[in-house]
């Protein structure tokens, strides 16, 4: 038999594009459109259904970039068309290769309620079925402008990501406004012919299966008159049934499609533009699984729900009434998809607090599940935070996105620092926008990593980011898949119903331990720095405005202030979004960052105030005495932690002495005693003696807080990415304007440094203080350099195969070294508060107050002893010009701090200490704390009052050296009783929330990293 394949593949293609989908649509005529554009920010829905309108007709331009145009488009069925199905095509100008990134539009009736989205593959709003000849048609649209600001050049500088440069140009062209009659067999054979070829073309040519379907088509296709594809349509897809009702192998893969939209909270759009696009989604689904009882709808994110709920209540409405009959289904349990790396402790905790509580309060639904397809890695906290939430499975699909490995599993076990294992599964289909295309089906059978013990694989469906979500096209494929030979089976199911069947058939999967790296976007974790350090700043406030406020509150009745933390929360937790945080959003999003930042501030600062003010008494006449408060997990200073007391008068204060002398070659000499530092004449530090033990810490013949600066023009994804050539070339700015001494008291000394580059300015300082085993860094950069990546260096005299860094509720572990592709691959990493080096017997800590991104090489000696150094490096600054072609011009500053003899536990107490500093007070109480831990490996994260009201104090604890650890915990007042609670605060059950009090004492017992929440019962 002759191979004439592709003869009838090609045949298949040209007739489907050029006759059988035109036929869709066989008849149309032209509806009226008249047009209001609203000045500035968009207007409630009552104002632009009210305002006067003006014609405008297809082909005219509209809508200026960020500008929102309320269309009216008006009409009558023709008498012909009776009894026929009839759909308005709505095409605001719409690319269909770019859904979700242009603009878009939420159809209303006149009286006010929502019909559905339009989107660049979802252009239609049924009218009626059948209709009614004469019928007349009245719709308003509410067009969003929104400009393209990823293009089909990808990456170009642009001014359209913020409003205060786009400029006014139209950006789009109305394309069609019609009424139109809808053939639903036509519509039925061109799913029936996708899918078939779509299958066809991924079955092996030697298989039967692939030559009955190409047969089949054939068939199908000289069955269509091409001169009357609507009259001969049935005869085609007659010739399709026998082969789209063979059913699928026993053994075939089985997948759990799940109706889904990733919409990114903020991106290449502003947060109210995420507005409008999850009430255009969510009218959307919520009008499609009235259309299709089969299909299930899940969308995580309960900020976006708490949006709709406030601005569209109309939608919301829908929303409420599909989740109740389950067919909406809440995912995830977090407040946003938030990135999961740079977050505190505390602040990834309140993502599932309040994420699951507005769930549980909207729904009565709690998920167990979290849903994070799009973050840009996972720390090793991770899965402790999803257990002591409540839930137990992961969903991700990013970490296929890695650039160097292919990570070995897609179902699998996930286990965390502490050693908690949570079920993870990474959808084989590799995408969270699956469209049903038999591509992408196949891809994920072969794709499976666990064939053989495990058939079962998650597909998220839709289109996301204003796309539209799921669309009827989709449906129609998946119920062609549901049981088809040589496909795998398509089900449409809810993410729990997913997981039960995916745990139960693969109860003992491998095992991950460690973070979930993902090999990719490496550079978010410094793009953007006054977002990062709003995000960081924000966090400590508070940590610091809870403890006060409950202190205040227990010791004084100052009244707390649930309502103002819960909303503050919530809009932190909302700037940790994975495209906000992270520094990937246009212009606009971290502008209005950068002033939300400063107003959580101002806020946090008066709650601050106002507590510390009520707890430090009244003071003196002369308003000379001051309260110390210490709001760091460590006591400081004589200062309990979580504790205040007056402070001494510095005459009565033994202070130590800090000297300085100036070295013949130049720079200078600092010394206090317990560390002595060498200064050198270009403001470099050669040397740090740590004299308790004699050990140098800087490397031999190498320098430290030195300035280095990279060229940084990754191959593509200007702000997440940096590629690893970007160290091929490098410039150390070793040239000083000035190197001076600022400070000299007898209790500190301070150097400062002036450095010139590029268009670029840097003043460096260098402050040793007396009794202090530490030497503090400044860094102030008037940053106006492009496409450039600044770091500062630490080459430290110490061998080292791996090293700490702090993630939430501990640290973890990384090589020094690069002997897999694996280690190679990690080249820029994440840490909290603090990265520490040790041999036995000695370490070094690098503590920083806002920094994420840093890098750890390894060098040979320069003393030619034979051993290796090693080098820390902090990221400070980027210059990328996409999505923000300004991206961090301007002043920033950075503290960090190197503690030379600095074990584990140092490096915990010094990250503490440089993101929690002291505060003065007037006045001259002594302020007990509210809770005292013996053990200093034991941190608490968060003491506060329980957010139901009650009045019990919640304390969250963590072990934070890697050991076990038995400990008191002491209240400061009168304890009537304590249990062990979930992090959404509720006592658990039975022995599991049963804790040991003795008096005023509660007995601890802690693993490695753990971390408790417990829930104390005032007197």
């Amino acid at each position: 038999m002759h191979d004439d394949r592709t003869l009838v593949e090609s045949r298949l293609r040209r007739v489907l594009d050029e006759r059988v989908r035109p036929a869709v649509y066989p008849a149309s005529v032209p509806l009226d459109v008249s047009v209001w554009t609203a000045p500035g920010e968009p207007v409630p829905v009552a104002d632009g259904l009210a305002a006067p309108r003006t014609p405008i007709a297809v082909g005219d331009a509209w809508g200026a970039p960020w500008s929102t145009c309320w269309l009216t488009v008006s009409g009558a069925v023709p008498a012909e068309w009776a009894g026929k199905t009839v759909e308005a095509l709505l095409d605001l100008g719409f690319d269909e290769n770019m859904p979700g990134f242009q603009c878009e539009g939420l159809v209303y009736r006149p009286d006010g309620s929502p019909v559905k989205g339009l989107n660049p593959r979802n252009q239609w709003v049924r009218i009626a079925a059948p209709a009614v000849g004469g019928e007349e048609v009245l719709l308003h649209v509410e067009a969003a402008a929104n400009p393209v600001i990823l293009d089909y050049h990808p990456f170009l500088p642009t001014e359209l990501g913020d409003l205060d440069t786009a400029g006014d140009r139209p950006q789009y062209r109305l394309a069609r406004m019609d009424l139109a009659v809808f053939d639903e067999t036509v519509w039925n054979l061109v799913t029936d012919l996708e899918v078939l070829g779509e299958l066809m073309a991924e079955l092996p040519v030697e298989g039967a299966r692939r030559w009955d379907l190409l047969r089949a088509v054939e068939r199908a296709l000289d069955a269509l008159d091409l001169q009357d594809v609507n009259g001969t349509a049935a005869a085609a897809r007659a010739e399709l049934e026998e082969v789209l009702a063979s059913p699928a192998e026993p053994s075939a893969h089985r997948i759990s499609a799940v109706g889904h939209a990733h919409i990114d909270s903020a991106w290449l759009w502003p947060l109210r533009e995420t507005v409008r696009k999850v009430a255009r989604t969510t009218a959307n689904m919520t009008a499609l699984l009235e259309d299709e009882p089969d299909f299930v709808y899940t969308m995580s994110q309960a900020q976006q729900y708490a949006w709709i709920k406030e601005y569209r209540p109309e939608v919301y409405a829908r929303v409420k009434k599909a989740v109740a009959e389950g067919r909406f289904v809440p995912a995830g349990g977090m407040w946003v998809e938030s990135d999961t790396n740079m977050p505190s402790s505390e602040a990834m905790a309140r993502q599932f607090v309040h994420g699951k509580r507005f769930f549980l309060d909207e729904f009565g639904v709690e998920n167990q599940e979290a849903w994070l397809p799009d973050t840009f890695g996972f720390a090793g906290g991770l899965p402790q935070i999803i257990k002591e939430a409540g839930s137990k499975w992961l969903l991700t699909q990013k970490i296929s996105w890695s650039q160097v490995n292919s990570f070995p599993h897609h179902t699998f076990w996930w286990e965390g620092v502490d050693g908690t294992r949570i079920f993870t599964h990474f959808p084989p289909v590799d995408t969270y926008n699956c469209s049903m295309k038999g591509k992408e089906i196949a891809h994920a059978v072969r794709n499976f990593k666990d064939k053989g013990r495990a058939r079962h694989s998650l597909a998220p469906t839709g289109w996301g980011d204003g796309g539209g979500g799921t669309t009827r096209e989709m449906i129609a494929k998946a119920a062609r898949l549901r049981d088809l030979e040589g496909s795998p089976t398509v089900r449409w199911e809810r993410p729990a119903e997913f997981f039960a069947k995916a745990q139960a058939e693969y109860p003992e999967p491998p095992v991950w331990v460690g973070e979930l790296y993902l090999e990719l976007h490496r550079a978010t974790l410094t793009s953007q720095a006054r977002t990062k350090q709003g995000n960081r700043g924000s966090e400590n406030l508070l940590r610091e405005a809870e403890l006060w406020a409950a202190t205040a509150t227990v010791r004084t009745g100052l009244p707390y202030p649930y309502e103002e933390l819960d909303r503050i929360w919530k809009t932190v937790l909302l700037h940790q979004f994975h495209d906000i945080l992270p520094g990937s959003s246009i212009a606009w999003v971290h502008r209005e960052a950068e002033a939300t930042y400063g107003r959580i501030a101002e806020e946090l600062t008066a709650v601050i105030d106002r507590a510390q003010r009520a707890l430090a008494g009244d003071p003196v006449a002369d308003g000379g005495a001051e309260v110390v408060f210490n709001s760091a997990p460590h006591p400081r200073a004589g200062v309990p932690a979580g504790g205040a007391r007056p402070a001494a008068d510095p005459a009565d204060r033994a202070v130590g002495r800090c000297t300085v002398a100036r070295r013949a070659e130049g720079g200078h000499v600092l010394d206090n005693g317990l560390l002595r530092v060498t200064v050198d004449g270009r403001g470099l530090v050669v040397s740090l003696l740590d004299l308790d033990s004699g050990r140098e810490a800087v490397a031999p013949g190498a320098a430290a807080n030195l300035l280095q600066l990279h060229p940084d023009f990754p191959n593509m994804w200007d702000a997440w990415d940096v590629d690893r050539f970007y160290r091929n070339t490098v410039t150390d700015l070793t040239d000083a304007d000035e190197v001076t001494v600022v400070t000299d008291t007898p209790g500190t000394v301070t150097v400062r440094v002036t450095r010139s580059f590029g268009s670029s300015t840097a003043v460096q300082t260098l402050t040793l203080a007396a009794g202090e085993k530490r030497l503090d860094l400044g860094t102030e950069v008037d940053w106006h350099e492009t496409e450039k990546f600044l770091k500062t260096s630490f080459p430290l005299d110490l061998h080292t195969d791996r090293y700490a860094a702090e993630t939430q509720f501990g640290h973890l572990h990384r090589p020094t070294h690069t002997n897999t592709s694996w280690e190679a691959a990690k080249f820029e990493a994440c840490n909290h508060k603090f990265v520490h080096f040790e041999e036995p017997g000695w370490g070094i800590a690098l503590v920083t107050a806002s920094t994420y991104g840093h890098d750890v090489t390894r060098t040979v000696r320069a003393d030619d002893a034979g051993t290796t150094t090693t080098t820390v490096r902090a990221s400070l600054l980027r210059a990328p010009r996409f999505p923000d072609p300004r991206t961090d011009q301007g002043v920033h500053r950075f503290r960090h701090a190197l503690v030379p003899g600095a074990s584990v536990g140092d490096a915990v107490r010094e990250g503490y200490r440089i993101n929690q500093p002291e505060r003065r007070v007037p006045g001259t109480a002594e302020v007990r704390p509210l809770v005292t831990v013996a053990d200093e490996a034991v941190v608490a994260s968060a003491v506060k009052l329980a957010d139901d009201g009650s009045g019990d104090v919640v304390v969250r604890l963590y072990e934070s050296r890697g050991g076990r650890a038995r400990t008191r915990l002491t209240a400061g007042f009168d304890l009537a009783g304590a249990s062990r609670c979930d992090l959404l605060e509720r006592v658990r059950e039975g022995a599991d929330g049963e804790v040991r009090v003795d008096g005023a004492d509660v007995l601890i017992e802690l693993r490695p990293f753990q971390l408790v929440t417990l829930r104390l019962r005032r007197a």
